[in-house]
């Protein structure tokens, strides 16, 4: 097939630090090339893949010097998309909304992964509007808000088996990763370490929208706590020395989180999750298998001393055989080959019929 894979700009393919999207779209591209698609990825310039890259900006828009208008790079984008539409089988969208009005006459080819949350208030009626375009949930429960849309299916994420290694051992203490948000609740991890009398690592960024929550509600807390080690934003090398030598990773979300990528990064690396029971985290974690589901600061506390009686090489397993980028990429082709089965059988349709509409 040929297929274009249509990136977020914010973050270079795949990022140099954070960003859970730019992984997800990095993982899947390379995947789809080693199984012999023909791939085209829409991206920042410094991105790096074995598919044909079309640099759409010079560097990621989160590290670009001001000024910047994001809209305004997407909106070119997604135009440069529209033109050379026809050269593509698929393409697959992770921009969430902005391409439904520029490319509605491809929407028949046009899958929207939607990695973010879809509680809020107007997307019903976006996707009762744009319901010809087809989605794509990253977990059952992201579906909630919007069970009646035009789902494809729901892929849950993975990640190369080689990406990050195994550790049978840690080094005994806890690790929050991700941002320093209110809904991903660092407040909350704090307070579980302080209570557990374990050795706390954080390593998160700080996004400029969350400077005040960070100032006003986590430092005071960090500075009250000589067990809790800020360790801030890390790479992709840092992360995985950092996983491997987690007792567990600390999940305490407040949110309903779409996914939580994070998650199984830890379980690749045979380490536990202690995790909060929001949105997406019971399809993630098995309980008593990878970690734990828990309700309350009490429990999160109580079941610190019980993550060792887990099997980390277990763990390891359960990733390898749930959350592999090849399967993720598996279960995307199958998708894309729906789409285009039927997207056939309509075209036939309409030609038998004396409607045929080449736009179709």
């Amino acid at each position: 097939m040929r297929i274009a894979q249509i990136a977020p700009l914010m973050e270079s393919v795949p990022p140099k630090r954070y960003g859970g999207t730019e992984r997800i779209v990095s993982y899947l591209t390379e995947e789809l090339v080693r199984a012999g698609h023909e791939v085209t990825l829409f991206a920042s310039a410094d991105s790096l893949t074995s598919a044909e890259l079309r640099p759409m900006c010079d560097v990621g828009l989160r590290l670009a010097p001001p000024p910047k208008d994001p809209i305004a790079f997407h909106l070119l984008m997604l135009e440069q998309v529209r033109r050379c539409a026809g050269d593509f089988d698929i393409l697959h969208v992770h921009v969430d909304l902005l391409h439904y009005a520029l490319l509605r006459e491809h929407a028949a080819c046009c899958p929207t992964t939607l990695h973010g949350r879809l509680d809020l208030p107007l997307l019903p009626r976006v996707y009762e509007i744009f319901d010809d375009f087809p989605l794509i949930s990253i977990s059952q429960h992201q579906r909630l808000p919007v069970a009646d849309a035009n789902w494809a299916g729901t892929v849950h994420h993975g990640l190369p088996v080689n990406l990050l290694p195994c550790s049978r051992k840690h080094d005994g203490y806890l690790a929050f990763l991700g941002r320093i948000s209110p809904e991903k609740r660092p407040d909350r991890a704090i307070e579980i370490a302080v209570r557990a009398g374990a050795h706390l690592k954080i390593a998160a960024k700080v996004d400029p929208a969350d400077a005040e929550y960070w100032e006003q509600k986590i430092q005071p807390l960090l500075k009250e706590a000589p067990n809790v080690e800020f360790i801030g934003e890390i790479d992709e090398r840092q992360k995985a020395v950092f996983l491997c030598g987690a007792k567990a990773l600390l999940f305490p979300i407040d949110w309903p989180e779409p996914f939580g990528l994070v998650m199984i990064e830890a379980l690749a690396c045979g380490t536990p999750v202690i995790a909060y029971n929001h949105g997406s985290v019971p399809e993630v974690i098995e309980e008593g298998v990878t970690g734990f589901l828990v309700k309350s600061i009490d429990e999160a506390v109580k079941r610190v001393d019980e993550v060792d009686r887990l099997n980390r090489a277990e763990i390891r397993r359960n990733f390898e055989r749930r959350f592999s980028a090849k399967r993720m990429a598996g279960d995307y082709v199958a998708i894309y080959q729906r789409m285009l089965a039927l997207s056939t059988t309509t075209q036939r349709i309409f030609a038998v019929n004396g409607h045929y509409n080449a736009a179709l």
